[in-house]
This record gives structure tokens, C-alpha cells and sequence, in this order.
């Protein structure tokens, strides 16, 4: 298949070892077999449930176990804030179209807010509000048996299983940390040097070759530019990463604070132009003034530079 085709359909070429493809399918079976020994043992016939949506998590759990969305903390809040809100969907609108629709949106909206986004938790919600009337009786119940019994189960076999496997313990902060790669002064990478540093990496990593690429046009771009001029940027003050086009972006400082006791200060900002408009987003300081290229100031409609040049990109 060209590689063409392979980029508009989606397919990934790389492939991960035989040892770590086998260890996810016997890691999922193991996970879903926990799930329902436990739950028929310890809790009554109408709670002795397994929500369909442990199948999905296992998948994360077993095949991404370093995946972002694979981490405990969206694992274990992603399906509880979703069974909370399709438990009250439910119980509001009865079981149907608008509930089963409302309970999934405001499943993702909740996820997105308290950082815990986990896509089985959508399959979660929506269990609350189709799963028949056994899972309506349960009410907030729910939340607890099944839910949470059955994330407390996948968490603990997902913990236990991949540890012994040095390459892939669960979660991600539990992986051994890797000896610094010897330095080459002088070496020049390209792309097709970072598409094999993945494939030779021990478990599947979720970047797709495209991704790939933006990472590496990125590393290249920071790489090229002169050091930040801003000295200590100030709360209140605007700066310009000096980008054009869809990266441009002008991030105003709202607070900098320090952090643990060795001096490192965390800088929380607000992006007032250009990509991402209106979020909010925090970073080191360090990172902030590497990210910046210089102050900027408003002026009417643009954006103009203290000395009244004006800026990288209108807005």
C-alpha cells in the first residue's frame, strides 16, 4: 500500500514487538475477568454489573499503557464525573435521545474541565442512561457499583501486571528513567531520524507520523531562532512569540509564582491574540521567556512594540 494511501486512511506502518503486542491482549483479558470475579463475589446480584466501557479502558490500559489519556488520574476521573452526570441525566429526562445525547456532551465538557479525558468515559455516561432498567434502579449507585468498583479493579490489575514488564510499567510516571542518550556536537537529525528512533522504542507510542513531523518542524523553528530579549517578563505586560500566520499568538502575564523550594517560578498567562484566543494556560518561566520573542502593546486594532514598531502579525 503507498504510503499516500496509508496517510489518508489513517494506517500506521510501525509495529511495536511481538512480546508487547502479546503482554495488551493477555493484560485485557486479565483486566475483564478481574472486573467480573470481583464484582459477582463482593456485591449483590443488581450491582454485579461490568460496564461496558472497561473494555474500552482496558484497550488504553493494556496497549497505550504511557498514553495521556491512559493515566490514573483520567482513567479514575473520567468515568466517575461521567457516571455523576448520565446518572443525573437519567433521573431528570428519563431514559432517551435527549438524555442519552445530553449525558455524553456534558460528560466531554466535564472531562475537558477537570483535565481527565478519557474516551470510554463518554460510553460511561451513556451506560447510566440506556443500560436497561437494572442500571436505572441503581440511581447514584451506580456511580459507586459498578463504576467505581470496576476502575478500581482495572486500575489495580493495570498497576500489578505491566510492573513486572520494566519496559511498559503502568502508570507512566512508574517507568524507569533512561540514561541520558550520548551527545554528538555537530549531528544534524531530520525527520526519517526521529520515525526510527520511535519504531525502535519498546512500546507503542500514540504519534502518528504526521504529528511527527509538526514536532520536528517545531524543534526546528525554535532551534533557529536568536534567544529570547524580554529579560524577566512582568505581570500585566503582553509578548509576541514573533511567529506568522496560524502560530502567531500574544500571551498577556497574569501571575508568576514559585514552586517547590529550588527557585523554579511558574509563569500563568492569558492569550489575548492569535492561536488559542482567551484560554489560559501556565508554563515555566524558563519556557515562557524561550516562548516569547519580545513585549508588545496595544494600539487601536494592532499590536505595535514598546518602541513602536510594529508587531509580527495583525490580529
Amino acid at each position: 500500500m503507498s504510503q499516500r494511501i496509508r496517510h489518508l486512511v489513517g494506517l500506521d506502518a510501525r509495529h511495536s514487538p511481538l512480546r508487547d503486542r502479546l503482554a495488551s491482549g493477555l493484560g485485557g483479558l486479565v483486566a475483564i475477568v478481574a472486573i467480573l470475579f470481583v464484582s459477582r463475589s463482593f456485591v449483590d446480584e443488581g450491582a454485579a454489573l461490568i460496564v461496558a466501557s472497561m473494555g474500552a479502558s482496558a484497550v488504553l490500559l493494556f496497549a497505550v499503557p504511557h498514553g495521556p489519556l491512559s493515566q490514573p488520574w483520567q482513567l479514575v476521573v473520567g468515568h466517575l464525573v461521567s457516571a455523576v452526570i448520565g446518572v443525573a441525566c437519567a433521573r431528570w429526562l428519563g431514559p432517551g435521545p435527549a438524555a442519552a445525547g445530553l449525558a455524553v456532551g456534558a460528560a466531554i465538557l466535564a472531562m475537558r474541565l477537570t483535565h481527565s479525558i478519557h474516551p470510554p468515559g463518554g460510553a460511561t455516561a451513556l451506560s447510566a442512561v440506556l443500560g436497561g432498567p437494572a442500571v436505572i434502579e441503581l440511581g447514584f449507585q451506580y456511580v459507586l457499583t459498578p463504576v467505581l468498583l470496576n476502575v478500581a479493579v482495572i486500575l489495580a490489575v493495570g498497576i500489578v501486571f505491566n510492573y513486572p514488564l520494566r519496559w511498559r510499567r503502568y502508570p507512566a510516571a512508574l517507568a524507569p528513567e533512561r540514561p541520558p542518550a550520548e551527545r554528538h556536537p555537530g549531528a544534524i537529525l531530520n525527520q526519517a531520524d526521529l520515525v526510527y528512533a520511535l519504531s525502535e522504542m519498546d512500546t507503542f507510542v500514540d504519534v502518528s507520523e504526521h504529528d511527527l513531523q509538526r514536532i520536528f518542524e517545531l524543534a526546528v523553528h525554535h532551534a533557529s531562532e536568536p534567544p529570547s530579549a524580554i529579560g524577566a517578563p512582568a505581570v500585566g505586560h503582553c509578548y509576541s512569540n514573533g511567529r506568522y500566520g496560524a502560530d502567531w499568538q500574544v500571551r498577556e502575564v497574569l501571575e508568576i509564582r514559585p514552586v517547590g523550594d529550588d527557585g523554579r517560578q511558574v509563569v500563568t498567562f492569558r492569550i489575548v491574540a492569535g492561536a488559542g484566543r482567551r484560554q489560559t494556560g501556565r508554563t515555566g518561566l524558563l519556557a515562557f521567556r524561550r516562548w516569547a520573542r519580545h513585549e508588545v502593546v496595544r494600539n487601536e486594532n494592532s499590536w505595535l512594540r514598546p518602541d513602536g514598531a510594529p508587531a509580527d502579525a495583525p490580529e
